[in-house]
Formats: C-alpha cells, sequence, structure tokens
C-alpha cells in the first residue's frame, strides 16, 4: 500500500477516509486513512487517487512510501551509482530477448503484486525469496535458520516497522544464497518469524525477504513488475556469473541495535 506521513496529510488538508487494517513487520493493527485524489508520478504520467494509510513520518523515514498499488504496472529502476530510483512504464519484452554481457536476468512469480522467486537455492535446499524494497535488511525465517544450523554466532538487532511497533531478531551472516544465476558469497540476514511470511504461505518453507541491503550489492536493479522480472547490474569488472560478498553489514559493534523496516 501506498502510504502518507500524518504530517504531509495535515499540510495537505487530505480528506479522511475509513480506517483499515495495515500488515505490516510485526503484524496487524488498524490505522488511520486520508484520500490523496491526484497522485501523479511525472515519468509516467497517470494520474489516480489512492486511499493511503497515514502514519508517523519518524517511522516512515520519509514524508511517505510508494506501494505496489501504485507501482504493479510500471518498472522500478534502482540505480546505487547514481544513487537515483526512477519509475517508468513497463515494456512488453519477448523471450530470449537480448540482454547487457554485465545484466542478469531473473523471473519471478506474483503473489498479492509481490515478485516472488522460486528459482533460488541456499546451498542445496530450495528456498523463496520475496523482494522486498521496503525492508533496510534482509530477513529470514525459522525454517531457513534451521538449514544453518545452531553453531552460527549471531547478535540481537531491534527492528521498527511503519507502525513504530518494535520487533527483536537474530542477526548474522548466511554463505552461498542463490538467486536465478546470481551467487552471494556472503549475505546478512535477521531471523525473525515476522508478519509476511505468514501472509505468503512461506512459514513452513525456508524463505527470505531480500532486503536492499542485499540489492545494494549492484550497480543497478531493475524491477519490472508486469513482466515477473528482476533485472541485475552487476559491479563493473565482475565475472558473468559472480561470487561475492554484500558489503552491508548494519554499523556498530555487539549487542541490540536498531534497524528500521517496513
Amino acid at each position: 500500500r501506498t502510504v502518507v506521513s500524518r504530517e504531509l496529510a495535515n499540510t495537505l488538508r487530505l480528506s479522511a477516509g475509513n480506517p483499515v487494517t495495515l500488515l505490516s513487520m510485526t503484524g496487524r493493527s488498524q490505522v488511520d486513512t486520508v484520500l490523496v485524489p491526484d497522485l501523479t508520478i511525472k515519468s509516467i504520467g497517470v494520474q489516480h487517487s489512492v486511499v493511503a494509510p497515514k502514519l508517523e513520518a519518524r517511522n516512515l523515514g520519509a514524508i511517505g512510501l510508494l506501494g505496489i498499488d501504485t507501482l504493479r504496472d510500471h518498472q522500478v529502476s534502482i540505480d546505487f551509482d547514481r544513487g537515483t530510483m526512477e519509475v517508468r512504464p513497463s515494456q512488453k519484452r519477448a523471450k530470449g530477448a537480448r540482454k547487457a554481457d554485465d545484466e542478469i536476468v531473473v523471473t519471478a512469480k506474483s503473489m498479492f503484486g509481490q515478485l516472488i522467486v522460486t528459482d533460488a537455492y541456499y546451498g542445496n535446499t530450495r528456498i523463496q525469496v520475496v523482494l522486498d524494497t521496503g525492508s533496510q535488511v534482509s530477513m529470514g525465517n525459522s525454517a531457513l535458520r534451521k538449514r544453518l544450523g545452531r553453531g552460527r554466532k549471531t547478535q540481537p538487532i531491534e527492528l521498527t516497522d511503519v507502525t513504530g511497533d518494535k520487533t527483536m531478531a537474530d542477526y548474522t551472516t548466511m554463505p552461498n544464497i542463490k538467486v536465478g544465476e546470481v551467487l552471494f558469497g556472503s549475505m546478512p540476514v535477521a531471523f525473525a518469524d515476522v508478519a509476511p511470511f505468514e501472509r505468503f504461505g512461506l512459514t513452513k518453507r525456508p524463505a527470505l525477504l531480500l532486503g536492499m541491503d542485499a540489492l545494494r550489492s549492484f550497480r543497478r536493479v531493475d524491477i519490472d513488475f508486469p513482466n515477473r522480472q528482476v533485472r541485475f547490474r552487476m559491479p563493473k569488472g565482475s565475472e558473468r556469473r559472480p561470487r561475492f560478498t554484500t558489503g552491508s553489514l548494519i554499523p556498530g559493534g555487539g549487542g541490540s541495535l536498531g534497524v528500521k523496516s517496513y
């Protein structure tokens, strides 16, 4: 869902809507909504109305978030080299379409508008990977943690969701996560059975919410919702099918750390 901050809603004097149940990382909660009558993204030129949950800016980390309800008919390009994010119209891609030498294309399925990659593995174990650009850190469920074993050292971190509620997770690194043809040498993962796993029916099977910390390993990531494709542009100088490490461990030493997560 697209959401707006209370501060922005007050400034624009947006009309109140009916309360809704919002599912976030920590569970379900009742939240107020407002009507955004003329939401336009300049690059695609589409104007529409949105009934948006109204939340505190300090928990959002912004004055609003564009959700899949707004983006599902388009392509989102995140360029980490330039530090930009762009929304543009999606174009129908023919099967076997040519791709750049430094590009890897992963096909996904769609559930509730969210892209889920089923061609993914931890070692020899098939896992379900949900692309989650709203989360700062990648999250794993208990079924995935069991595959990791109990010998790996973890540290506790505190997650804050968009409603301001908090939950604890165990933070560590996982080797040999493969998503399509992309192989991560070592990926930071926070383990907790957060509410989205239940929503997607992923409580019994090993599953991973792939967050921005992992996506930041690439030069650019193109998320094409209508074509159900994710296009990864590899770092300069990398091999076609590389093994590399996400360089995005949450800063800080031991003890409890604070992380914002959608």
